[in-house]
């Protein structure tokens, strides 16, 4: 799901990637693809479809070819990202990306989305998975229903 309010920026931040892969951009606009698309798609490795959204900030030699490409940003930079967020908010509870998408799908479930559509989003292959995220729908009370007399 991506927020409306988000379209903007990554539009522009899109626009930017974009600049980086033109024919006239330095080395480094390729990126890797698998053998069997490379070779019967030769030129596709700089074309804006195989583009990264995400791309490295810098170049790294491929340990395959031996070319220098852009590859896609780690994981380990938006974890480092998401841990120096929580440290400025001075949090003192343990915050990481899981707890992200466990507060994600939590909130769905409190916002009546059913279990499905979040078993979908997740990426789950199996409901159970997902309906891990239902304890906190027994907060409320014996079947996690709420009293009308008690809502806002």
């Amino acid at each position: 799901m991506l927020p409306v309010s988000l379209k903007p920026d990554l539009a522009a931040h899109l626009k930017a990637v974009r600049a980086r892969t033109k024919p006239t951009s330095p080395p480094g606009r390729e990126v890797y693809l698998p053998d069997g698309i490379r070779l019967k798609y030769p030129r596709a490795a700089r074309a804006w479809g195989w583009q990264y959204v995400f791309p490295a900030p810098g170049l790294s030699q491929d340990p395959r070819s031996g070319a220098t490409r852009r590859h896609h940003l780690p994981e380990t930079a938006v974890q480092r990202a998401v841990k120096k967020a929580v440290d400025e908010a001075g949090l003192v509870k343990p915050a990481s990306c899981h707890t992200l998408r466990h507060s994600f799908a939590t909130h769905l479930l409190e916002s009546g989305t059913d279990i499905r559509t979040i078993q979908e989003l997740l990426g789950h292959s199996d409901v159970a998975t997902t309906m891990i995220y239902t304890h906190v729908l027994n907060r409320a009370g014996g079947l996690g229903v709420t009293s009308p007399l008690d809502r806002p």
